[in-house]
């Protein structure tokens, strides 16, 4: 399985496989981003994936827990997931939805599930914020399934639209002036090829959630994450059975990073006072 394209499209870089882990109450998950083969990938500090028809490995979910100084975004492919924060905000993601939330300067939130058997399978993702908007007020963009654009191709391909805008002009509804995320979530059909512009100076992975694609001379299989060389597009082909992955790019921000848990500042002096502040009550 093998495709070349035109000089300007973004290669594959390298492969990570992610690595099993648990957060919140005992959840079961792959990490991705954030695990010893991938660090952080500028402004990308954590992708997590969960995906099982166990109760045992979901049910718990992630109680009250808090997050200074970067955005987390929920996307869920099945299942159902609670969110509530000690802003009195409240809602339920459902397959096809997102959650954005900016912590900003603290929040503390919960996410449940909000099923008791079945499948529940969707990502996290952390995305970082630049010095000087660490302590902004935080915020959340949420939008269910219907807002968020399902554009359908000739071909028989299928791209939600989170953020960004696809080839074609479809715009994903998530505004984010800091890092100018894309974020598709693409349905090929067999052998179909798929390409959408980049821009240039951002940084651009690819996950395989089912099936498997070319990216020029290399594949990339199901469950495996590829980081993309720099270029001014992506450009891929699906094998001869569908394909399904999420296409994410967003620009770097090239800060220091200091991490301690669940806050993500510039300083360790200022990771130390976001646990201050957390246990004065604070948040």
């Amino acid at each position: 399985m093998t495709t070349s394209y035109s000089d300007g499209s973004r290669q594959l870089q390298h492969i990570v496989n992610g690595m099993a882990a648990s957060d919140g109450d005992g959840v079961r998950l792959t990490r991705i981003i954030g695990s010893p083969q991938l660090n952080m990938f500028d402004p990308f500090l954590l992708l997590d994936t969960f995906e099982s028809d166990n109760p045992d490995d979901y049910i718990g979910g992630f109680p009250t827990h808090p997050h200074r100084g970067f955005e987390t975004v929920t996307y869920l492919l099945n299942g159902r997931m609670r969110h509530k924060d000690s802003a009195g905000h409240e809602g339920v993601i459902e397959p096809g939805g997102v959650q954005w939330m900016t912590a900003g300067k603290g929040i503390l939130h919960s996410e449940m599930p909000e099923q008791e058997n079945g499948l529940l399978k969707g990502f996290q993702l952390w995305v970082n914020l630049p010095a000087s908007a660490k302590m902004t007020e935080p915020k959340y963009q949420e939008f269910p399934p219907r807002s968020t654009p399902l554009e359908q191709r000739e071909d028989g391909s299928l791209v939600r639209v989170i953020s960004g805008t696809t080839a074609l002009g479809t715009s994903g509804p998530v505004s984010n002036d800091y890092t100018l995320p894309l974020y598709l979530d693409v349905q090929l059909a067999a052998g179909a090829e798929f390409h959408q512009p980049v821009d240039t100076d951002h940084n651009a992975f690819i996950y395989v959630i089912e099936g498997q694609v070319a990216i020029g001379e290399h594949s990339l299989a199901e469950k495996q994450l590829g980081v993309l060389t720099a270029g001014e597009s992506v450009q891929l082909l699906a094998s001869d059975q569908p394909a399904r992955f999420l296409l994410v790019a967003g620009k770097p921000l090239n800060e220091p990073v200091a991490r301690g848990g669940p806050f993500v500042m510039n300083t360790k002096a200022e990771v130390m006072q976001a646990f201050e502040d957390f246990n004065n009550g604070n948040f």
